[in-house]
Order: structure tokens, then C-alpha cells, then sequence
């Protein structure tokens, strides 16, 4: 849509975790092959433009699933982008940002696949190798790892990886893959027990080590304060 010559756009960094080629827990997101110009044959983030009858958040849903199949249950305003040579032309892009669990998105994907719309310019890519890409989407992509590790700090976000009930293990690597370094395993199970946010289940996790106690949170996951703006404001109607 397009106000005094400029142009509005959405664009989403879907993060989810997954396997490495070493076996390690790796960040990765979904990219699009542009097929026009500008920056034809290089590699962007999902997005499109806004319509005049759709908010920002809905629009980065729709381009989202138009592009992905990916239908997060939340996605969180990362920043609006719109230095003066950003593009050719002039536009701002409003970026939106969600975590979404690896089983979702497999799931999710097999769907769109299966619907016979998903378009063949979809690739997903580890955060540690991704390629040259589109407009200033390599700052965007740089700004939303910014900010996970610093909520990650404060928050429940790594959380957003992780499925209902889950072993320490898995909480401390999903922390390791955020903050791309070793935690030690007694320290991080002190912390954890500090903050008091984790409810012991009579679950356990059963394998070729000893038996790992299965925890869930004990309150409903929130990526985020919607201050005074209230939750309708901010996620996907």
C-alpha cells in the first residue's frame, strides 16, 4: 500500500529449533527465493505488502502462510525497518517475529505440501549458514537474534521451542543453541530451579541413559508484554 509514494510492507522471522548436521540443537528460519526484481534469485524473509484492508499483524499472517503454510498462534511486532536506501524504491517493512516447535512446522509444512499450493522458492536454513540476502533482511535476521537473547535473559521465551513437558536437557539446550555457548549443567539446573517456573510432572523420559524427569511450566507461555495496547493489538485475529 502505498502513502506520499511510499510503500508498506510485512516481513516474518520464523525461528524454530532443530538438528544440526552434528547432531546439535540449531536455530533455523524459513527463506524465499525472490523470482523478480529487485534482488532476483536471492534469498529473503516471508513477507509482502500491506493491504489497505488488513492490519500489519494479519498481513504478515497471510504472507506467512502464503508462502510457508506456517500458521503461528502468535507473532510479536520485532521493529519497523525503513532507512532511506533499504530498497531500490521507497518502503518500510513492518517485521514481525514468532517461535514456532519443530514438530509444528513439520506438521504444518507436510499440510501445505499436501494442499498442492506450496510454492518450490522455500528453503529453511541454520541461522549460523545463511546466504547473501534481499534488502537489509541480514540485519533484520541479526536484530531478532538481538533480541531473543536478550529475552531469554528475563523471560520464558526458549520455552517457545520446547513441547508441554520436557527434561532440563532439553530447556538447557535450547538455551545453548540461543546464546551459542556451553552451560554447565549444575548451574543451569540451579538457576532454573530459582526462578520457580517449572512444575516436576510423574512423567520420564526413558533411553540409554538413566531416566529424566519430565517438567512443564506451571503458567501459560507469554512471548511478551502487550502493555496497554492489549493483546488484540498485537496478535493474529
Amino acid at each position: 500500500m502505498t502513502q506520499s509514494g511510499i510503500d508498506v510492507a510485512v516481513s516474518t522471522v520464523i525461528l524454530t529449533l532443530r538438528r544440526g548436521e552434528d547432531g546439535s540443537a540449531v536455530l533455523a528460519l524459513p527463506l524465499v527465493l525472490r523470482t523478480r526484481e529487485p534482488f532476483a534469485g536471492q534469498w529473503a524473509l516471508p513477507g509482502g505488502w500491506l493491504t489497505a484492508e488488513e492490519s500489519p499483524v494479519d498481513a504478515a499472517a497471510r504472507t506467512l502462510a502464503e508462502t510457508t503454510g506456517l500458521t503461528p498462534s502468535y507473532l510479536e511486532q520485532l521493529y519497523a525497518f525503513g532507512a532511506v536506501d533499504r530498497s531500490p524504491t521507497r518502503v518500510v517493512s513492518i517485521v514481525y517475529w514468532a517461535l514456532l516447535r519443530q514438530d509444528d512446522v513439520d506438521a504444518q509444512s507436510s499440510a501445505h505440501r499436501a494442499s498442492g499450493r506450496a510454492p518450490e522458492n522455500v528453503r529453511w536454513f541454520d541461522l549460523t549458514s545463511l546466504p547473501p540476502l534481499a534488502f537489509d533482511h541480514t540485519k533484520i535476521v541479526e536484530y531478532a537474534l538481538w533480541r531473543l537473547r536478550n529475552k531469554v535473559g528475563y523471560s520464558r521465551v526458549a520455552h517457545g521451542f520446547l513441547p508441554a513437558e520436557f527434561t532440563l536437557s532439553d530447556l538447557r539446550e535450547a538455551y545453548e543453541a540461543i546464546l551459542d555457548r556451553h552451560l554447565d549443567p549444575a548451574n543451569f539446573r540451579r538457576q532454573v530451579d530459582a526462578t520457580g517456573n517449572l512444575v516436576p510432572t510423574d512423567g520420564f523420559r526413558t533411553g540409554s541413559h538413566r531416566p529424566a524427569r519430565l517438567y512443564r511450566l506451571d503458567t501459560t507461555l507469554e512471548l511478551a508484554d502487550h502493555g496497554p495496547l492489549g493483546p488484540e493489538e498485537t496478535s493474529i485475529r
